[in-house]
């Protein structure tokens, strides 16, 4: 898997600059927040955001640094499914999907020990994710991408709820991020 492409694909998606009033992220490029832009050091203006840093955002923050680099190399849809579930609602949340989805699959541990849901992909989620996939193979992986894009479907609708304002974002939330 290179992730150069996920990255591409999610700048083709999040398009150029944008700073629509409902979205409580203010101004973005190419789906980097200021806030985001600010904290990896780009003090410019955002329409001026290099894409060269938005990709070198992209890789560390929501590649590298959650471990999806290490899940790509044993289960790449769910690596996929997590960077741009990270891109989108943070990586704590996606890694705490891939955390949840594991422990609800796990057999009331007779396949694995339950995780403590952390909110990050480290020793024991990896050894969590190999023997789920050990057991139930490619089709587990399937499962298990299904299942976490269950959890992420229902964050989107509880958002909505939650502040009218987000129904804006509630469609292409679900048209472009699930499945």
């Amino acid at each position: 898997m290179d992730v150069s492409v996920l990255i591409d694909e999610v700048i083709a998606r999040e398009g150029g600059y944008g700073n629509h009033p409902a979205d409580r992220g203010g101004p973005t490029h190419f789906g980097i927040t200021q806030a985001v832009a600010r904290a990896n050091g780009f003090l410019g203006d955002m329409r001026a955001l290099p894409r060269s840093v938005a990709v070198a955002i992209y890789r560390r923050l929501y590649w590298e640094k959650p471990g999806f680099a290490f899940v790509a190399e044993i289960a790449p849809s769910v690596a996929e499914e997590l960077f741009d579930t990270a891109v989108n609602m943070g990586p704590g949340t996606a890694s705490g999907f891939l955390q949840r989805a594991l422990n609800a699959l796990n057999r009331n541990e007779a396949d694995y020990p339950d995780l403590k849901v952390d909110q990050s992909v480290g020793g024991k989620t990896m050894a969590a994710l190999g023997a789920f996939l050990k057991l139930r193979g490619r089709s587990g992986e399937k499962v298990l991408l299904k299942a976490i894009e269950a959890l992420q479907g229902e964050r989107y609708l509880a958002l909505a709820e939650s502040r009218p304002a987000n129904e804006a974002f509630l469609y292409g939330w679900l048209a472009n991020r699930i499945g």
